[in-house]
């Protein structure tokens, strides 16, 4: 054998041994080296699960942008979850394993209580923070103007169970309004509203809210007001809706009168010292600690107006002391 060939022999040889070196038990990484139980109970040490809203809701972009900022891997990390309404979400939260948080509306505990859908246990419901308002969208078809000429007409307000149809109820029967609901899913109500099937579809969302963001201008579609009265304000808060908002529907300098909803974060009570406890607390301090972050794009414009501090009446803050900044 000439020595060309030798030496070539000589160096793949080598090669082969610095390879099955580099992959031996010595190089194994970390996670490799580890059974899979303990890799499966270090992936779920750190992860909490957040039930959300519909795909063209305010609620998902939220726990999007949770996911997106607070997730660091195995210490926490953030599952969002597509939810079926406040009703449904806060029984999710007592009720379904994986589900530790929830965004759900500022009226959905009361109700709860009211209708003695949890026999009880929404005592163990408690809050982390008060998110911002949620806007009550009211788009209607041409000739419809003024909440009273929806009496007698068909309105879709989402399907059973969702926080849009709790509080549809709520507002109607506050200001004395008799309307048959439909509980279609919101993109297909919007067909039946664009094709002259309903009279209106009602949908309670932070704006400006996806759902009526694709709307193109000239269909005659248009936000009808919902004025603030006494009997609404006792549970509802002011807002309004602007051409900065939904520039296809709403025309120059104008602003449509709408009243609004808080949206919470809300979270069943564990007892303190326990997994699910440390879980919910170490992503509390995560959300304190890394704030800031969701007050810059491409997060959110609601974020803004968010103070984590801010009270809730009628809710039991989640007992966790975290430190706020002024002003947060």
């Amino acid at each position: 054998m000439n020595l060309p060939v030798l030496s070539r022999r000589i160096l793949l040889a080598g090669a082969a041994v610095s390879t099955a070196q580099a992959v031996g038990p010595a190089a194994v990484g970390p996670a490799q080296a580890q059974s899979l139980p303990q890799r499966v109970a270090d992936a779920n040490a750190g992860t909490v699960g957040i039930i959300a809203g519909g795909v063209d809701g305010t609620y998902i972009r939220i726990a999007s942008d949770l996911s997106a900022v607070l997730d660091s891997g195995n210490q926490l990390r953030v599952l969002a979850m597509l939810g079926k309404g406040s009703l449904q979400n806060l029984q999710d939260i007592v009720l379904l394993r994986g589900v530790d948080l929830g965004i759900v509306q500022s009226d959905s505990l009361a109700s709860i209580r009211r209708q003695r859908l949890l026999g009880g246990a929404e005592g163990l419901i408690r809050y982390i923070a008060k998110l911002y308002d949620e806007e009550i969208h009211l788009l209607a078809r041409p000739g419809i103007e003024r909440l009273e000429d929806l009496a007698g007409q068909v309105v879709n307000v989402d399907v059973e169970g969702s926080g849009t149809a709790m509080t549809a109820a709520l507002v109607f029967d506050a200001v004395g309004l008799r309307v048959r609901l439909a509980h279609d899913r919101q993109e297909v109500a919007m067909g039946r509203l664009q094709r002259g099937e309903i009279a209106a579809l009602m949908f309670i969302a932070g704006k400006p809210a996806r759902l009526f963001s694709t709307l193109p201008a000239g269909t005659g579609l248009h936000f009808v007001p919902i004025r603030p009265t006494a009997a609404l304000m006792e549970t509802y808060l002011p807002g309004s809706l602007t051409a900065a908002d939904y520039p296809t529907l709403i025309a120059g300098e104008e602003a449509v009168e709408t009243i609004a909803v808080g949206a919470v974060m809300a979270v069943y009570a564990h007892a303190p010292g326990s997994d699910r406890y440390r879980k919910v607390a170490r992503f509390v301090e995560a959300l304190h600690a890394r704030f800031d972050e969701f007050l810059r794009p491409p997060r959110h414009p609601k974020w803004r107006e968010v103070n984590l501090a801010a009270q809730l009446p009628g809710w039991t803050r989640f007992d966790h002391t975290v430190r706020v900044p002024p002003g947060r």
